[in-house]
């Protein structure tokens, strides 16, 4: 039974939530504050997150880029009540898997739920792999764990997914809006810069020498290309 946390502030809305997925077979867990949802993300283990960015205490784009930052990949759902569009494209570009913006339907989180929890059992599994090296980074893809210097390396669950395509299509040019409908899993979506911010941070990662790498290369007016 997939566990899911809710962090929410309105009581109804959060109330709602967890009766519905209870009601569809989730376990459902809640927190009504940014502050109480990070300390639960960080000392508990759940399938999926619904995170909403208004929160008091703690932003929900605080709380995904401070989850990130610990190592936590679990995939997080946004709520937007704004619906601008910088609002998801800064949320994607902190690690969030998808966005749904208020007022939405039952109906339309419960097929995003389900869509984001498929690509994740998809994608990987729990179960144990091999390593492979790319750079100065060690990666695991089935079990989403990165090693830098022999050191535990924190990556969001989408950086693991970017460079996981990367790596499946090493030599081949990969264009940003492949990127974008293969790993978002969606093809509508805010603006192809949010791929290249996720390039930036894996070249980090990766190259001796970001600003001139060798590993994860840009073909203008395409996309990119990985050379191991």
């Amino acid at each position: 039974m997939p566990k899911i946390l809710i962090v929410e502030d309105e009581p109804q809305m959060r109330l709602g939530l967890k009766d519905n997925l209870e009601f569809e077979g989730y376990e459902a867990d809640f927190a009504e504050d940014g502050a109480i949802g990070l300390q639960k993300i960080l000392e508990n283990q759940y399938d999926l997150i619904i995170l909403d960015i208004m929160l008091p205490k703690m932003s929900g784009f605080d709380v995904c880029k401070k989850a990130r930052e610990k190592g936590i990949a679990t995939p997080v759902i946004m709520l937007t009540a704004k619906g601008e569009e910088i609002d998801k494209v800064l949320g994607l570009e902190l690690g969030a898997d998808d966005y749904i913006t208020k007022p939405f339907s039952l109906r339309e989180l419960l097929a995003r739920i389900k869509a984001v929890l498929r690509r994740v059992e998809e994608r990987g599994g729990r179960g144990g792999g091999e390593r492979v090296k790319i750079g100065g980074l060690e990666v695991d893809f089935s079990t989403y764990d990165a090693f830098l210097g022999g050191q535990p390396e924190p990556m969001s669950h989408k950086e693991f997914e970017i460079l996981k395509y990367l790596w499946q299509h090493q030599g081949q040019t990969v264009s940003r809006d492949d990127l974008l409908n293969q790993v978002w899993g969606y093809e509508e979506y805010p603006t192809t810069r949010t791929v290249d911010n996720f390039i930036l941070k894996l070249r980090k990662r990766i190259e001796q020498d970001p600003a001139h790498p060798r590993h994860i290369l840009t073909v203008h007016g395409i996309g990119y290309k990985l050379v191991t």
